[in-house]
């Protein structure tokens, strides 16, 4: 018994240095003195390919860098990391390959992106570099961006449908319906309270129905995007979520896109790739000219949300900006700022303008793609947005 308990220990131990082989890395520093072989130095190869300082993995064991710059090896190595690692991960050292390593411009090769694993990430990279992508790689990054938009579009919109029609409903009751417009089933479930034994039946003292307009359109919901390198993902999210509520017959839906320029893509909303290939990452930002125009498109303010997607680093006037805001928010319309539509956390942002709208009464702030419903249905209900 003390023999074999002697033996697990020592795997045990043995385990351990090797994990924590895996983690330092090798090198004359790290202590372990374990040696790999086999799946392990393959993967530790293909980490230090990227995490690494020098070239090849030395003889000593020490992880280092050696992708090169030849698109060979890196779809060598891209193979190599989706044999070793979960998608998650793959991911990751995706995202951080380009940009420690410079290999963007390889994107720009198909056969390059057909070994890559698609995520939003590599969605922003791909549409920063669209205007300088050759044809013969146009289609390859297309169907890679589809892919993406429609996962995302599987994991969100059923959610956001019935998020959103339930807000709906919720505005378009009214509390003194005419006969023929009362929600009987509705009236009786709030009126429990009332019923009187001795008559059998339910005196309501509150009736509950719906307009005669229930079934046209009730809200009008504008996305102004900022289109700033730093929101890359969140124009991807965005994107998908403008598609989403386009398809909602009870919501007319705006997209508007900015830089220093203004564009409407409200016209091709039925297709988000469309959407996203209609937008160019980068440059500078006008955020008044943006919320100019928005505000140009507004017929019915009491029914209307906007929602401003931006870190809010403003190159246009300030005070315009800010004045179109109040303007709005004095004419009816809900306001939404977001400073991010991502799963990235709290971004950079101008804290200045920040709390400039919050005093206007619209607060900005970071959202998740899985909050983003939930902000929505508030806004359209006119009641207090769920800041996190």
């Amino acid at each position: 018994m003390a023999g074999a308990g002697g033996s697990v220990g020592v795997r045990d131990g043995d385990e351990r240095l090797r994990r924590w082989r895996m983690v330092l890395g090798g090198g004359e520093g790290e202590g372990t003195g374990c040696a790999l072989s086999g799946r392990d130095a393959q993967m530790d190869a293909a980490l230090g390919a990227l995490y690494g300082g020098g070239e090849g993995t030395s003889r000593k064991g020490a992880r280092a860098a050696g992708l090169g710059g030849s698109a060979p090896s890196v779809a060598r190595w891209l193979g190599d990391i989706r044999t070793y690692f979960p998608s998650s991960v793959v991911q990751v050292m995706q995202r951080d390959a380009i940009e420690r390593l410079g290999l963007a411009a390889l994107l720009l090769e198909p056969e390059m992106l057909e070994a890559v694993e698609p995520d939003v990430h590599l969605v922003g990279t791909l549409l920063s570099l669209n205007k300088a992508m050759p044809e013969t790689t146009k289609e390859t990054a297309r169907a890679v961006v589809r892919k993406v938009v429609e996962q995302l579009e599987q994991k969100l919109a059923a959610r956001t449908r019935a998020t959103l029609t339930g807000a709906l409903d919720r505005s378009a009751r009214i509390s003194r319906p005419r006969h023929h417009d009362i929600d009987w089933n509705r009236t009786i479930r709030a009126n429990l309270k009332n019923y009187l034994p001795e008559y059998r039946t339910v005196v309501p003292e509150r009736l509950i129905g719906y307009g005669r307009a229930a079934q046209s359109v009730k809200k009008e919901v504008i996305l102004c995007i900022d289109q700033s390198g730093s929101m890359a993902a969140s124009v991807v999210y965005a994107s998908v979520f403008g598609a989403v509520l386009a398809s909602m017959r009870s919501i007319a839906t705006r997209l508007v896109v900015f830089d220093t320029a203004v564009v409407d893509l409200t016209d091709q909303l039925d297709d988000p790739v469309d959407v996203l290939f209609g937008t160019q990452l980068g440059g500078g930002t006008d955020i008044n000219r943006a919320l100019a125009y928005c505000q140009s498109k507004i017929t019915r303010p009491a029914d209307t949300v906007v929602v401003l997607i931006s870190d809010l680093y403003e190159g246009g006037i300030r005070n315009e900006m800010l004045k179109r805001v109040a303007a709005m928010k004095a004419a009816g319309v809900e306001f939404v700022t977001l400073l991010a539509l991502s799963d990235e956390g709290a971004p950079a942002y101008d804290h200045e303008h920040a709390a400039a709208l919050a005093a206007l009464g619209a607060p900005a702030f970071a959202c998740t793609p899985d909050l983003f419903p939930e902000v929505m249905a508030a806004a359209l209900e006119k009641r207090p947005l769920p800041v996190p």
